[in-house]
């Protein structure tokens, strides 16, 4: 819902970005699951995981520190998986609290509402309703953008390019750069997403239609709400939605949310449970926790988001395809493949810069979430990006 602001922040170059972005993120995840195969006689899958792969490229660049590489993506996967969940939660909680604003119903209140809807994960033994679920979670998406997309349409009369401008503040590219490339991630899905289709040949292919038709998608609603609404377009979509529109996307919004949460919940329980202990009751208390005290933990999140995501879509799976695969690859991979490491690497250190410059967050935010201040009135785009933070981790994770 925030990809429209985004665009009209970074005008032409965004649209460019939408593209190069879903190219990106296919090529990441492609040389991923290439990691996982061994094709010195035959293809042949070797490893399993994400883990797997860290391991095996820490032993050929660190001998010594072999176990700590793949405790370390562990720890990367698990915080990345864990703050997907608080996201899902608070959304929810924001969402319930905007339909029941007629009856001012307390913030905690929705909160154990929402984590009311999610208890039943805890029943969850295989992939298999996760699945169903996830496709649920894409029919509700793809309901979201079919609404504002013929809603725009209808006003494709009032349309104007003057919106998207030529010329973007380097702070305001650089946030949207974020908004965009990470609205695409799904990378940490990836090792067990292709390990249980059972034709995985078809793999690739299957990831380059899933990333090119959110390109299109993702492109298609960001073009037509910013020509739409124009300057006028706010961080969140759905505040430009009419009224008697808005309930009903608000509505659709809280399933995808709700049936977006056992997807990276059932993740994290597997890797607590295959790594340290039977982690599903626990991971469940630490999100009520979590979402309740979250204004505390939002600069962590900053960090924490900035490091582990970056490093997952990016950096990583392209250190793994530049170590792993160096003899095999032409120059124009490697230089490829160095050009994103380079990229996730500058992304991840922009990230850290601003969340540590913003350390306010929880006097920043918008009401929706937390107080609203002049300061940040005059910055919009500061805002959204202290929001950003704060659900970043939410984004359509279509490709998955």
């Amino acid at each position: 819902m925030g990809l429209p602001f985004a665009l009209l922040q970074s005008g032409y170059a965004g649209l460019v970005l939408l593209v190069v972005s879903a190219w990106v993120c296919n090529h990441t995840g492609k040389t991923l699951v290439a990691c996982l195969y061994e094709d010195e006689q035959r293809w042949v899958r070797v490893r399993h995981s994400y883990q797997d792969v860290m391991e095996v490229c820490f032993r050929k660049l660190c001998p010594n520190w072999v176990r700590m590489g793949g405790m370390m993506v562990i720890v990367a996967q698990v915080i990345e998986l864990v703050m997907t969940c608080s996201a899902y939660l608070l959304v929810s909680t924001g969402l319930l609290l905007d339909s029941l604003s007629g009856v001012a119903a307390p913030r905690s209140v929705c909160l154990l509402v929402s984590l009311m809807c999610v208890l039943p994960c805890l029943l969850l033994t295989g992939l298999r309703p996760v699945s169903t679920l996830s496709l649920l979670c894409s029919l509700a998406h793809a309901l979201i953008s079919l609404l504002v997309i013929l809603f725009c349409l209808s006003r494709a009369n009032h349309w104007s390019l003057s919106a998207l401008s030529v010329s973007v503040k380097p702070e305001d590219f650089l946030v949207s750069v974020g908004v965009i490339i990470f609205s695409y991630t799904s990378q940490i899905f990836l090792p067990p997403l292709e390990g249980s289709m059972e034709d995985r040949g078809h793999f690739n292919g299957m990831l380059g239609w899933t990333h090119g038709v959110a390109c299109m998608t993702k492109t298609m609603f960001s073009l037509t709400a910013v020509l739409t609404w124009g300057p006028q377009t706010k961080e969140f979509i759905t505040d430009n939605l009419p009224s008697n529109l808005r309930p009903v996307v608000n509505l659709c919004l809280l399933a995808k949310a709700l049936m977006s949460f056992p997807l990276p919940f059932y993740s994290a329980a597997t890797i607590l449970q295959s790594c340290v202990f039977r982690g599903e009751l626990l991971l469940s208390e630490f999100q009520l926790m979590k979402s309740q005290v979250l204004n505390m933990f939002s600069l962590l999140m900053g960090l924490t988001g900035s490091v582990t995501g970056a490093a997952l879509t990016l950096i990583l799976p392209c250190l793994f395809h530049l170590t792993l695969r160096w003899k095999q690859l032409t120059v124009r991979e490697r230089l490829i493949d160095a050009a994103i490491l380079s990229f996730g690497v500058i992304c991840s250190v922009s990230g850290v810069i601003f969340s540590s410059l913003w350390e306010g967050l929880e006097e920043r935010m918008d009401k929706r979430y937390c107080r609203n201040t002049p300061e940040l009135n005059k910055h919009p785009l500061k805002r959204h990006f202290l929001i950003l933070i704060r659900n970043s981790y939410s984004t359509q994770i279509t490709t998955s």
